[in-house]
């Protein structure tokens, strides 16, 4: 019988674990139980840190009214996440040399603890609960036979992450760092990697080297996008070539990624609330070409793709291309779809919606594969 989330009452503890802080919550049937909070991170004094963690868990645990079976979270790596063990880290500093989080929580609470990727965590929930069902929906009720299992994902904030699924099951690689998307090739700079034009940090760079600012006065991606859109006060033409840029990087390195999932596309983090902004430069380099060695063009992906928001490229996607052909010998017909499409959009969740559910989805499928 398969696994429905949605229905099933028990109750996983689930953290969301960011640089500065981290954000507790519980899940149960896809759904918080508790007002979900935030503490510091405490990231530069470990002992700090562990305390935080595990007061944090104590807390939504004496929250809860019935004894949760798990704990689930989001941790950033590098770390032998099958082992809850966490390597040395960038945002929280005072892991180094190994730590054994998992461990140290199973002692404590006397569950099992499950730690992955954030950008891992991101894309199950949204395959789960969010895009992937939901674009499988509108093709059901559009009355077309196509449905997609596969689900790519990036999530776009203070680094740039990625996350795959494949038939409800997360891929993590068999050194756990599967979809490191953060270290493809920068587009716009060779030299270095994608990150660097991908995150926030990018869009504030771009934008004071475009508006020849000091950095000291770069305002925050949420004040540039408002730029870009003419409705703050600002260099609105360094706006749009910040979010331009961005999606020039990122569409790139999705182009590639996709290139090998052929998968639905989904896009979170906090960067994604400016979507409209670096969208169409995205989309034009999903779609776009390469050159042959005669100088012909061709489609740099096998597969043409649609940005779901945009209800005209919504209906060409929903209807493909469906004919009836002849089976030849026969006066027999078959339905025929030539048209390989990927359906791009925004979180369906939200980002740490999306992690959380994620998070407790994974949690139930080990328990009920145990």
């Amino acid at each position: 019988m398969a696994l429905n989330t949605a229905t099933d009452s028990r109750t996983v503890m689930t953290l969301d674990a960011g640089g500065t802080s981290f954000k507790f919550s519980a899940i149960r049937g896809n759904k918080a139980v508790i007002e979900p909070f935030r503490v510091p991170s405490q990231g530069d004094n470990l002992e700090n840190c562990l305390k935080a963690i595990r007061d944090g868990f104590q807390k939504v645990k004496d929250s809860l009214s019935d004894n949760p079976v798990a704990i689930s979270f989001a941790f950033p790596g590098p770390a032998d996440y099958t082992r809850g063990i966490i390597g040395d880290l960038t945002n929280l500093p005072s892991f180094r040399g190994g730590v054994a989080l998992g461990p140290m929580l199973e002692k404590q609470f006397d569950i099992p603890v499950y730690i992955n990727n954030d950008g891992d965590l991101f894309v199950y929930g949204e395959a789960i609960a969010g895009f992937l069902p939901h674009v499988n929906q509108l093709l059901a009720d559009a009355g077309s036979p196509k449905r997609y299992n596969n689900l790519f994902g990036v999530t776009l904030g203070t680094g740039f992450g990625a996350g795959i699924t494949r038939n409800e099951e997360l891929f993590r690689g068999d050194n756990l760092s599967a979809a490191e998307i953060w270290l493809l090739r920068n587009k716009l700079n060779p030299e270095t990697y994608a990150e660097e034009g991908s995150c926030i940090r990018a869009v504030q760079r771009v934008y004071a080297q475009e508006a020849q600012i000091s950095a000291d006065s770069i305002p925050s991606p949420k004040d540039i996008y408002e730029i870009s859109q003419g409705t703050r006060e600002g260099n609105q033409k360094a706006a749009q070539i910040s979010f331009e840029s961005l999606g020039t990087v990122v569409g790139d390195a999705m182009a590639q990624a996709l290139t090998l999932t052929d998968s639905l596309a989904v896009i979170g983090g906090g960067i994604s609330g400016a979507i409209d902004a670096f969208m169409p430069t995205l989309m034009g380099e999903l779609n776009g070409t390469y050159l042959n060695p005669a100088g012909k063009k061709i489609p740099r992906l096998v597969q043409r793709c649609f940005h779901l928001a945009d209800p005209d490229q919504l209906s060409i996607f929903l209807a493909g291309e469906t004919r009836e052909i002849n089976i030849p010998g026969s006066t027999e017909t078959l339905s025929y779809d030539p048209m390989p499409r990927i359906g791009v959009g925004k979180t369906i969740l939200g980002t740490s919606e999306a992690v959380a559910i994620g998070a407790y989805s994974y949690a139930l499928k080990q328990l009920t594969n145990k």
